[in-house]
């Protein structure tokens, strides 16, 4: 069961980079949802590669099919499956890599699992499995739209350079999804830089969802921030989460970071809108901390298979950065994670949103 993530909106996501198609299983979602292809496609548009100069050059349409559980546009309550099948393949780019493990990849620890591996782009490990994630928060956003729920994102880090400026309406106005224009120019700028040394950086992305009734999560082991974590973990490359204020509360006192509330609204949201494992009705802010691509065209020492190591230099369209289609993925997670906790409530309290 480590490709289905959800208790009561399950979704099962399959396929390889180089397979013949990557999708999404969907169990859970109630049925007389209105949804068209297009919903589902736009999200698509915003992950697929080949978007710009600081992406990976692999070219596919990413062409959704909704093959089940939706007629005439609307959710039939029955399982949803979405495929996309694999167009731009060139696996022989990564024969050189079939008897090596490639250091930062999970070619090593996967051939121990399983004793067996898919070196074609990184098989099931690949950034290309969460197609199907986004397919699956495209169609949990339609739903949460209905209740006033909204999700926006966006690269608010990259290598050392930071923003601290919040504007959504930017994020889809430059290459990297920055919700700040003029920071933007200068993440674009070392990325540029860092591509044209073969190499990678990492970076910060920050997801927000805004309208979220109160009353959304559960107390002590199913915490709504414990769900939101493992959502985002499970992305490829990232390897932290910080939930509002985060690990900057740590250098502060209580007085700093207690979210006063007067009955109406919040002075401040360290909380990161989750008190106790349930949404407060402020905004819900997460970050992840996305880490430098593996994939670079610098020479590499590599252990071998068989014993030893060599050098190699890893081919293939890889991104210099992988912060601005890491956007979506968080925001479909993000998505995911809450429709389930709605699910939830509803199954607790009755309509109640």
């Amino acid at each position: 069961m480590s490709s289905t993530f959800g208790r009561l909106f399950q979704i099962t996501t399959f396929g390889e980079s180089h397979g013949g198609g990557v999708g999404v299983l969907i169990d859970g979602m109630p049925p007389g949802f209105h949804v068209e292809a297009a919903d589902i496609q736009r999200e698509l548009d915003r992950r697929r590669p080949g978007q710009s100069a600081i992406t990976t050059q692999r070219q596919e349409s990413d062409a959704v099919e909704i093959v089940s559980g939706v007629f005439e546009g609307v959710t039939l309550g029955t399982p949803i499956l979405m495929l996309v099948r694999n167009t731009d393949q060139r696996s022989k780019d990564y024969d050189t890599l079939k008897d090596v493990f490639r250091p930062g990849h999970a070619d090593y620890t996967y051939f121990e699992k399983y004793g067996v591996r898919d070196h074609r782009g990184g098989g099931r490990s690949s950034g290309r499995e969460t197609v199907g994630r986004v397919a699956a928060g495209a169609l949990a956003r339609v739903a949460l739209a209905t209740v006033g729920v909204r999700i926006v994102g966006g690269t608010v880090q990259v290598g050392d350079l930071r923003t601290e400026t919040r504007d959504w309406s930017q994020t889809e106005k430059n290459l990297i999804r920055c919700p700040d224009a003029e920071a933007a120019e200068r993440f674009i700028a070392l990325i540029e830089r860092t591509r044209d040394a073969k190499d990678s950086i990492g970076g910060v992305i920050e997801v927000v969802a805004q309208g979220v009734p109160v009353g959304w999560g559960d107390p002590t082991m199913s915490k709504l921030d414990a769900m939101l974590g493992a959502a985002m973990l499970s992305i490829p490359a990232t390897k932290g989460v910080e939930i509002g204020g985060g690990f900057g509360m740590c250098a502060l006192n209580g007085s700093q970071t207690n979210d006063v509330f007067d009955g109406e609204s919040y002075q401040s949201n360290f909380s990161g809108g989750i008190a106790g494992g349930i949404t407060n009705g402020n905004e819900v802010v997460v970050r992840v901390a996305v880490r430098p691509a593996t994939s670079i065209g610098k020479p590499q020492l590599m252990a071998r298979k068989e014993g030893g190591t060599e050098t190699v230099a890893i081919e293939g369209r890889h991104d210099p950065c992988i912060c601005p289609r890491v956007v979506p993925v968080a925001e479909a997670m993000l998505a995911v994670t809450l429709m389930d906790a709605w699910l939830h409530q509803r199954a607790l309290r009755g309509g109640v949103k």
